[in-house]
């Protein structure tokens, strides 16, 4: 693989309310990601988090979806029962 684009953009995904989910997600537990999916994060939920990390590159403020600022937001799994913080942070 040869990666040509040069990412700007870099995200990290704490949970900060675990569940009885399939992949066993307890508080705490950690992801970080640039463009490319977190190792071990849940596929049903990558499509949120994917929407949110997008916004965010083109320029989206997570206070206009609840946000906590312009750059951190709460989202749910896909199943509701796993909470997750995500922080958003423009690299150059």
């Amino acid at each position: 693989m040869n990666k040509t684009i040069v990412e700007d953009w870099e995200f990290e995904i704490t949970v900060i309310r675990g569940g009885l989910c399939r992949m066993g997600f307890e508080k705490g537990d950690k992801f970080s990601c640039k463009y490319d999916c977190p190792a071990g994060f849940c596929p049903k939920t990558m499509a949120v988090l994917h929407s949110l990390c997008e916004a965010a590159r083109s320029g989206g403020d997570y206070t206009l979806l609840g946000g906590k600022a312009e750059n951190e937001i709460d989202f749910s799994c896909a199943d509701g029962v796993v909470r997750f913080n995500l922080v958003s942070k423009k690299i150059y």
